[in-house]
């Protein structure tokens, strides 16, 4: 896995082999970037962040800081080599923390957030269980909390492709983007002229299909 673009551009990072990680390629990594625009100064939050090629390629392209949120154990040293090979341990916080119960919020770092950009990226196996009650569910909601992000923020949901999602109340749909066989949804928190998203089935979508 490499560096696409920015002032890290081509700089090899270290990822876990197997099945441990779902890393974009390059071609999408690509595509989704251009499509998300600059993140000049942006403060970023990278969940299930894997070894942290998401939030890493932002801080290439501009962003201020990142938070890098994972459990696994391999991922996360794994994370932290490449934090330290790309020498911006300042400018991020590496969290290894269960994200079903994490507040987001990193004590002693409140530099870091709110966030302007977050990436939330469950494993493929728990990704349905995006609905009422569950604890995946509540973790999405608790992204659109005040202190979590800013008044402008994005989350980029990543799931797989015709998964049908239901989100919490706090969170609107503005985009959908299909991609490497995954569908890539663009979320804002609702404001009172939203239309009401609660089911995120089929539906148009702008279509990406990898060469």
């Amino acid at each position: 896995m490499r560096i696409i673009a920015g002032r890290f551009r081509r700089r090899r990072l270290a990822s876990a082999p197997g099945n441990t990680t779902r890393p974009l390629t390059d071609r999408v990594k690509e595509r989704l970037f251009q499509l998300l625009g600059p993140f000049d100064g942006e403060r970023i939050l990278d969940v299930f962040a894997g070894t942290g090629t998401i939030g890493l390629e932002a801080l290439s392209r501009g962003a201020a800081h990142a938070v890098f949120v994972e459990r696994d154990h391999k991922a996360f040293e794994l994370l932290c080599e490449n934090v330290e090979a790309l020498g911006v341990v300042e400018d991020t916080f590496c969290w290894r923390v269960d994200v079903l119960r994490c507040s987001f919020r990193p004590k002693g770092r409140e530099e870091l957030f709110p966030y302007d950009r977050i990436f939330f990226d469950p494993p493929y196996a728990i990704a349905n269980q995006i609905k009422p009650g569950t604890p995946l569910f509540k973790s999405l909601e608790r992204l659109g909390r005040d202190d979590v992000i800013s008044a402008s923020g994005e989350v980029v949901l990543r799931v797989p492709l015709r998964q049908d999602v239901i989100l919490p109340d706090v969170w609107h749909r503005h985009e959908l983007l299909e991609m490497g066989g995954m569908a890539i949804h663009r979320l804002r928190r609702q404001s009172p002229g939203d239309q009401d998203s609660e089911s995120l089935g089929g539906g148009e979508a702008a279509l990406w299909e990898e060469e």
